[in-house]
């Protein structure tokens, strides 16, 4: 069974600028490992070992970044008022009043910090489908809370 990672245009956009950037380092990252392999012994040669180590790292991230790409599910953005992937959701902690505003994104997408929630954390999970004005019970695993969808664009 094949599973499919959802993700937003802008997240695909995004993994396929990070393959475009490591395959254009690749030469670079080449011609370093030519350089000191002719240094000589390689098995004391710390230059080629790292230069060799960090050549696999590139072409493993390269794979990595394809497959979740081969097995993307790009969602475009409905306007139906509802939270889905690519929406801008603004929300009221009801605990203690605290206004967020967060982009729903997929797995891939997310960066701690920028505004970004990914759709499967337990807030993403319970947003979802929901429009403005719901209040929506959130099952973390620190507790479960409570939050008031302010607005969905």
């Amino acid at each position: 069974m094949v599973y499919y990672q959802k993700m937003t245009p802008e997240g695909y956009k995004q993994i396929e600028d990070e393959i475009a950037a490591l395959k254009a380092d690749r030469p670079r990252r080449v011609q370093n490992l030519k350089e000191a392999r002719a240094l000589g012994d390689l098995s004391e040669n710390t230059e080629y070992s790292t230069a060799k180590r960090e050549l696999r790292h590139l072409d493993s991230r390269v794979r990595y970044l394809n497959k979740q790409l081969k097995y993307a599910e790009v969602i475009e953005t409905v306007n139906d008022g509802k939270v889905n992937l690519g929406k801008q959701v603004e929300i009221r902690y009801e605990d203690d009043q605290e206004v967020e505003e967060y982009r729903i994104v997929g797995r891939m997408e997310e960066a701690v910090g920028d505004g970004k929630l990914p759709f499967d954390s337990p807030l993403g999970h319970a947003l979802m489908k929901h429009k403005a004005g719901d209040r929506v019970k959130v099952k973390a695993p620190m507790g479960d809370y409570e939050v008031t969808i302010l607005s969905v664009k």
